[in-house]
């Protein structure tokens, strides 16, 4: 996970305040989902607003603008039912900052979700998320980019910890990323059988496959193209 937090421009600032009811309204939240809502926050606030009109950065039909939602845990964490309802409620791409108050210290940590803007609903990806960090950590400035999308997707790209190849948008890294989650699992599996096999022969092909998957899920998130990095300066 990385440890990052983003200082959001002073210009984006909103700091509104979202009445709950704003999101029950949607189909999103079923009676299962607003219980978890309720267990699990103790509220929402819209804090930045990220559009052609604070950063000056020009938008498009799939990501007209990016908000930032501060979302205040009453416990340990929100679940991702919980966030994929609020994200399916607000027709923009959105980037939470969980905050939660273990003990006496202040904790928060960033998530978000490739979401796909379409007529009646959005698509949205695995979550992707930092790890927690003290919520008065200095934090450091958004990516330079020079479109609203680019800078959505450098975003993105940042907490999902995958490199971006020329020309690539972010539907191409979710749909990259969805491939590596499964590889992911079946490396998971494969070693879990590998640990409980007692036969030498079948153990050694089962490292051998493992060793092939890992891999394949380095060509996926691109880190075979960052070890060729470090190696042309070696």
């Amino acid at each position: 996970m990385a440890d990052l937090l983003y200082l959001w421009p002073a210009a984006a600032e909103f700091g509104s305040r979202v009445p709950e009811g704003k999101f029950f309204d949607h189909p999103a939240f079923t009676p299962a989902v607003r219980e978890k809502f309720a267990s699990e926050v103790q509220c929402v606030t819209w804090r930045y607003k990220l559009a052609e009109t604070t950063i000056d950065l020009q938008g498009t039909a799939d990501v007209p603008e990016v908000q930032v939602l501060r979302i205040d845990a009453r416990d340990a964490d929100v679940s991702k039912q919980v966030l994929t309802a609020i994200d399916k409620a607000i027709p923009f791409p959105i980037v939470f900052e969980i905050a939660r108050s273990p003990g006496e210290r202040r904790e928060v940590r960033m998530a978000a979700a490739h979401k796909r803007l379409e007529a009646r609903t959005a698509k949205i990806s695995r979550y992707f998320t930092t790890g927690w960090q003290p919520d008065d950590a200095p934090r450091q400035p958004l990516p330079e980019a020079a479109t609203l999308p680019c800078l959505y997707a450098a975003i993105l790209e940042s907490l999902a910890q995958v490199k971006i190849r020329p020309g690539e948008d972010v539907s191409e890294i979710t749909a990259r990323l969805k491939q590596a989650g499964r590889l992911e699992r079946e490396i998971a599996m494969l070693e879990r059988k590998a640990g409980r096999e007692r036969q030498f022969n079948r153990k050694v092909e089962l490292y051998r496959t493992i060793r092939a998957k890992r891999e394949e899920l380095a060509e996926f998130t691109g880190e075979n193209e960052n070890a060729e990095v470090r190696r042309s300066y070696a």
